[in-house]
């Protein structure tokens, strides 16, 4: 097998996100929401690994003829942002008004940012929250918060996109990557057996789920606080 052929593969296994949207959202406009976010949660698990396979084999070099970089923003908009929206809006989670406003703030801030072009930093993070919204919509199910509370953090996540504030990668920040890659394995795994049980994972799994949220959230800026004594 080429070169040029292992790097195709590479552009056709980050296409298959496309696939994996279509089905979540079919589901999505069932309700089904435990097979939506399977099928997120299997393109997350895609959008982790095509990644560092891309930069492998070198697939600017060795197949050209494809855009990698636009062909992952264009499924990431899909599963990241407007895929959870849909399913914050229509879920019941979020009463009147709220859901109206909710919706209309994903999705224009992410759009905004998907296009700016300052939103990674050297250190391969991202500058601004990433518009990770699958993410949050997991929490979000698996927890059940008030909507007042969904909306807060709607605005503060939306409004960080705009921000300095540093947000890891969990695969191409070298700092405290053999805390993050793990913890982020792990976030895949919880979700993927919340998504499984319909939400009705237990409060250990649930539990769980948030802490490590909560630090693949907060490391970059606790990296920030706390900068290497080699930077």
């Amino acid at each position: 097998m080429t070169l040029h052929i292992k790097a195709i593969a590479v552009h056709y296994l980050t296409a298959t996100g496309a696939v994996f949207a279509m089905l979540a959202m079919l589901a999505a406009v069932d309700a089904r929401w435990d097979m939506m976010f399977l099928w997120l949660v299997i393109a997350f698990f895609v959008d982790g690994i095509d990644g560092p396979l891309a930069r492998h084999y070198d697939v600017k070099k060795n197949a050209d003829e494809y855009d990698g970089v636009l062909l992952d923003l264009i499924i990431d908009y899909l599963t990241y942002v407007f895929i959870p929206a849909y399913a914050l809006f229509k879920s019941g989670l979020l009463n009147g008004w709220t859901g109206w406003v909710t919706i209309i703030v994903i999705t224009f801030t992410s759009a905004l940012y998907f296009a700016d072009t300052r939103m990674k930093t050297k250190d391969n993070s991202f500058s601004g929250f990433p518009g990770c919204w699958n993410m949050f919509a997991v929490v979000i199910f698996a927890t059940h918060p008030n909507f007042y509370i969904i909306l807060a953090f709607v605005i503060i996540l939306a409004a960080s996109m705009f921000t300095p504030l540093k947000f890891i990668h969990p695969v191409r920040t070298k700092r405290w990557r053999l805390i993050s890659l793990p913890v982020a394995l792990i976030w895949t795994v919880l979700a993927g057996i919340c998504a499984w049980t319909n939400f009705q994972a237990g409060p250990i799994v649930t539990s769980s789920l948030a802490v490590t949220s909560i630090y693949l959230l907060g490391a970059g800026i606790l990296q920030q606080t706390f900068p290497s004594k080699s930077a």
